[in-house]
C-alpha cells in the first residue's frame, strides 16, 4: 500500500465524494467516477429525494473532513415529529428529552456540491462526471467505463477500488457476476413505493406550516411526510402500497381519485400543495429496498461502501448518516493499519457490518412506527415517559431513537439490542399499570420509575442472552 497507488472511487454521490476528500486529504491519489452530470450545474434530482434528515453521526463525519460548518450553515433544524390527523388536529413529540437534541433537514444536492467542490480542491483528486462504470474485472482491479460525452468506451487500471456507486452497483453486480468467491447477497423491498410532491412557500416565501418539525400524516397502511427547505417549501413524500388495499399506486390513476383520496386522508396537506395532479402524474414512484450482501470485499483490491453495501430504507433518518460514518470507521482504521489495504479492509468490515445490518432492521421498524404507531395511546405514554426521564436524567437514560440517532459513540447495533429491550420493558410497566402518565411525576417518582425500567431492561437483556438471540 502506497499514497501512490491509483485509487478509483465509482460513484461522486454523498458517500463517494466525502470519501474521495477524506482520502485525500491523507495524501492519496484519488479518481472519481461519476455516470450522473456534475449536480452543481445540472439539476439531477429526478425524483431521488430532494432533502435528508441529518444528525450527529453525520456531522461527526463532516467534522472528520473540516466541512461540518459548511453544512450547518444550509441546515433547517428538526426539533420533533409534528403529528396530524385526518380532522386536521396536531400534535408535536420532541426527538429527545434534552435540550439541543435535534435532527436537520438539508438539501441531498447542496450538501453532495459542498464535498465535490472540497474534494476537486485537492490536486490528487480528479473527478470524472457523465462517466458510466459498465463493469469491472475485480482479479485484476480494472474497471471498464463508457462517457456519455464521447461514447467513448474505456478502462482503468487501479491498484484499489471503491464501489460507493448506490444500491445498484456495479461493482457489487461484478462480486455475484464473477463468481470468483462466495458472494451472499440479499435485496428485499416494501410492498410499498414512494412519490414526492411538494409544499410552495407563501407569496412572502415564508414556510406555510412549522418549519421546525418533520410533519407525520400517519394513516396505518399508509401515510405522508414532510421536511422543509430553506427556500419556504416542504418536500413531501407520500409512503403508499403498489397495489394493496382501497388506495394504492396502481388504481389512482385519475384526477378525482388522487383528490378523492387526499381529501378523504390528508385534507389539510391537498389544501397546501396547488399543483396535485401534475405533481403525482410527472413525479416517478421510487421503490423501497432494503440490502445486505458479504463480503464487502474482495481480497485487498476492492472494497463497497454506502448503499452499495447496505442500502436501507428512509424511515430512521439515517442512510446518509450511515454512509458517512462509514467513512469516520474507515478513518479510524487507516489510523491503525496504514501501509496494509488487506488488514485495514478486513478490519473494516468486520467491524462494521453488524451495526449497517443493525439499522437496516431499525429503519424497517421505524417505518412501522411512523405510519402505524405514533399516534396509538399506548406509543404517546411511552414516549411521554421517555421524555420525562431523559429531562430528569439526561445522562442516565437515553431511548432507543436517542441512542441510534444523537450518541454517534453508540454502535447501531447496541443501540438496537438495548433499545428494543428498553422499549419492552417500559411497554410491560405501562400494560401492567406500574408507571402511568395520567399524573405529572416528581423527579423522586421519576428515579422509581427509571430504576424499574432500568431492572426490567437488564432482565430482558439477560433472558435474550440466554435464548441466544442478539
Amino acid at each position: 500500500m502506497s499514497k501512490k497507488d491509483n485509487i478509483v472511487i465509482i460513484g461522486a454521490g454523498l458517500c463517494g465524494s466525502l470519501l474521495a476528500l477524506r482520502l485525500a486529504q491523507r495524501g492519496y491519489k484519488v479518481s472519481v467516477y461519476e455516470s450522473r452530470p456534475d449536480l452543481r450545474t445540472t439539476d439531477i434530482s429526478a425524483g431521488r429525494s430532494i432533502n435528508l434528515a441529518l444528525s450527529d453521526r453525520g456531522f461527526k463525519a463532516l467534522r472528520l473532513a473540516g466541512v461540518e460548518e459548511k453544512a450547518r450553515e444550509i441546515c433547517i433544524p428538526m426539533y420533533g415529529r409534528l403529528i396530524h390527523d385526518k380532522e386536521g388536529n396536531t400534535f408535536a413529540s420532541n426527538y429527545s428529552g434534552r435540550e439541543n437534541e435535534y435532527i436537520n433537514s438539508i438539501s441531498r444536492g447542496d450538501l453532495n456540491g459542498i464535498l465535490l467542490t472540497e474534494a476537486e480542491k485537492h490536486e490528487n483528486v480528479s473527478i470524472h462526471f457523465n462517466t458510466k462504470c459498465t463493469s469491472a474485472d475485480i482479479e485484476n482491479t480494472i474497471v471498464h467505463f463508457k462517457s456519455y460525452t464521447t461514447k467513448e468506451e474505456f478502462s482503468v487500471d487501479a491498484d484499489v477500488v471503491f464501489g460507493t456507486d448506490g444500491a445498484g452497483s456495479v461493482l457489487r453486480k461484478s462480486y455475484y457476476l464473477e463468481k470468483k468467491f462466495l458472494f451472499s447477497y440479499s435485496q428485499n423491498y416494501l410492498t410499498h413505493g414512494y412519490k414526492e410532491l411538494e409544499i410552495p412557500a407563501d407569496k412572502l416565501g415564508n414556510h406555510q406550516i412549522s418549519k421546525d418539525h418533520l410533519h407525520i400524516w400517519p394513516r396505518g397502511q399508509y401515510m405522508l411526510i414532510a421536511l422543509p427547505n430553506l427556500d419556504g417549501s416542504f418536500t413531501v413524500t407520500l409512503f403508499l402500497s403498489y397495489d394493496e388495499g382501497e388506495y394504492n399506486f396502481n388504481n389512482l390513476t385519475s384526477e378525482e381519485k388522487i383528490t378523492s383520496f387526499f381529501e378523504n386522508e390528508f385534507p389539510d396537506a391537498l389544501a397546501l400543495i396547488p399543483n396535485i395532479k401534475d405533481e403525482f402524474f410527472n413525479n416517478p414512484t421510487g421503490a423501497l429496498g432494503t440490502v445486505k450482501c458479504s463480503p464487502w470485499m474482495y481480497q485487498n483490491k476492492t472494497m463497497l461502501m454506502g448503499d452499495a453495501a447496505h442500502a436501507i430504507v428512509p424511515f430512521y433518518g439515517q442512510g446518509m448518516n450511515a454512509s458517512f460514518e462509514d467513512v469516520t470507521v474507515f478513518d479510524a482504521i487507516l489510523d491503525a493499519h496504514e501501509g496494509d489495504w488487506e488488514k485495514i479492509f478486513l478490519v473494516y468490515q468486520n467491524a462494521r457490518k453488524e451495526d449497517t445490518d443493525a439499522i437496516a432492521d431499525l429503519a424497517i421498524d421505524n417505518y412501522y412506527e411512523m405510519r402505524d404507531h405514533v399516534a396509538n395511546p399506548l406509543f404517546k405514554q411511552k414516549r411521554k415517559i421517555e421524555m420525562d426521564l431523559e429531562s430528569n436524567f439526561p445522562t442516565e437514560y437515553f431511548s432507543k431513537y436517542s441512542m441510534v440517532t444523537f450518541n454517534e459513540e453508540i454502535p447501531y447495533a447496541s443501540a438496537m439490542k438495548k433499545g428494543r429491550a428498553q422499549d419492552k420493558a417500559l411497554l410491560n410497566l405501562i400494560a401492567d399499570k406500574e408507571v402511568t402518565t395520567s399524573l405529572e411525576m416528581t423527579k423522586e417518582e421519576l428515579k422509581v420509575v427509571l430504576r424499574k425500567v432500568q431492572e426490567e431492561t437488564n432482565e430482558i437483556l439477560e433472558e435474550d442472552k440466554v435464548a441466544g438471540l442478539k
